[in-house]
């Protein structure tokens, strides 16, 4: 008898243990047994276990785009910050900021009337179409710099683009100054339009004020990107803030029931505590974000079911520098956003820093509730080794190491 007992304990025991053990099978719902804080957080936090089944996890691919010249990239033309991209007419619409002058930025302290700053600056805002998103044809000046004193009379850039109730309006960056003299400060104003070809009528007005003196965004009102959300006005926006020693990006959120305000700030904002251009898109009941570049939460791809509270869904790589995607349901999701495949960006680093300019390109992914894209839900990348290198150590952290070793030999 006690054999028989000892043996059904010695069973009991093992399938208890067993029953602990995390299956070989990575299970699609949460097992009923306690998990550790990164298992419970891969059922939790993202949309689905695996990355390969997560809706908003993707990689990013890129293409070359043809129609636009850059003067043998002698750093007189950009063309960056890309709007997102709309379909009118028969075609794909963008609009981004070009500069063209007669030379490449020169820094505040070195810039005139005519030599910029910046990349952006001294820039006016323009526009392409094109039938298939590779080859654009450069269709002209949409918004040219207001005359002195008119809000970005020194530089219009970063336009994006909304359509409410048959008119156009674009929101952009209006430069009273050159960049770099004190901090970009440029608050948001806004021109409309009855076609995406304008004419464009500008208000001459302030329509995302600065904050207040000591706000986070008392300085500078950045990247405006608005969508239509829950029949209202969301308008995204970057600012740069702390600066001690280096400035901290953050996103924060203007609502507004008509195109030209008032808009009212989110008393929550910032809403997003990392990335360095705005980049949103309606995604089931609520937004989706790409967190670009800046911040602890910098290469993720996140969501918030209300517009507002978001949380990581996913962490990628190679994502793309200002993106401005082609966002069909950006103005009518009506609570059932499908997502993106595809978009333009820019390119800032296209040859050396005394030629500095950025080139737009086009990117690609599978960000979308309709496409089912198994190249994009790879997550392994392969570099050659000479991309690694590229970002070799500076002279700088050479110095400092041989001093390490030196101090080592003593």
């Amino acid at each position: 008898m006690k054999f028989h007992i000892l043996t059904i304990a010695c069973l009991v025991s093992f399938l208890t243990q067993a029953q602990d053990l995390f299956p070989f099978q990575l299970p699609k719902e949460k097992p009923a047994q306690q998990l550790s804080a990164a298992m419970e957080r891969n059922y939790s936090q993202y949309l689905a276990p695996r990355p390969e089944h997560n809706e908003l996890f993707s990689k990013f691919k890129y293409t070359k785009l043809k129609g636009f010249d850059y003067n043998d990239d002698d750093g007189t033309i950009s063309r960056r910050d890309p709007s997102k991209v709309i379909f009118e007419n028969g075609k794909y619409y963008v609009w981004y900021t070009k500069r063209e002058t007669v030379s490449p930025p020169r820094g505040a302290k070195l810039s005139t009337d005519v030599i910029p700053s910046s990349d952006w600056d001294l820039a006016e805002i323009w526009y392409a179409t094109s039938e298939d998103g590779f080859t654009w044809k450069e269709e002209g000046v949409a918004i040219p710099r207001p005359e002195k004193p008119n809000v970005g009379w020194r530089s219009v850039s970063t336009a994006d683009i909304l359509k409410w109730k048959g008119k156009y309006y674009l929101y952009y960056q209006g430069f009273m100054e050159a960049s770099g003299k004190r901090g970009d400060d440029c608050p948001v104003t806004v021109s409309y339009a009855d076609s995406p070809n304008g004419p464009w009528t500008p208000t001459h007005k302030i329509v995302i004020p600065n904050g207040q003196e000591n706000a986070w965004d008392q300085y500078s009102i950045h990247d405006p990107y608005p969508l239509v959300y829950k029949g209202k006005i969301y308008l995204y926006y970057k600012s740069d803030f702390d600066g001690n020693p280096n400035l901290v990006r953050m996103q924060g959120l203007a609502m507004a029931d008509d195109p030209l305000g008032p808009f009212e700030k989110h008393p929550l904002n910032p809403v997003l505590n990392s990335g360095h251009e705005t980049t949103l898109f309606p995604f089931k009941e609520g937004i989706a974000a790409l967190a670009i570049r800046d911040g602890n939460e910098h290469n993720t791809i996140q969501y918030a079911k209300d517009g507002v509270n978001f949380e990581i869904k996913a962490i990628t790589s190679f994502m793309p520098a200002a993106a401005g995607p082609y966002v069909p349901d950006a103005f009518n999701s009506n609570g059932n956003g499908r997502g993106i495949t595809w978009g333009l960006s820019h390119f800032i680093n296209v040859t050396t820093w005394n030629k500095n300019h950025s080139a737009l390109t086009r990117f690609d992914c599978d960000l979308s509730l309709d496409v089912n894209d198994p190249e994009m839900k790879k997550t392994g990348l392969y570099l050659k080794p000479d991309i690694y290198y590229s970002q070799g150590l500076s002279a700088k952290q050479r110095k400092r190491i041989e001093e390490e070793n030196k101090k080592l030999k003593k």
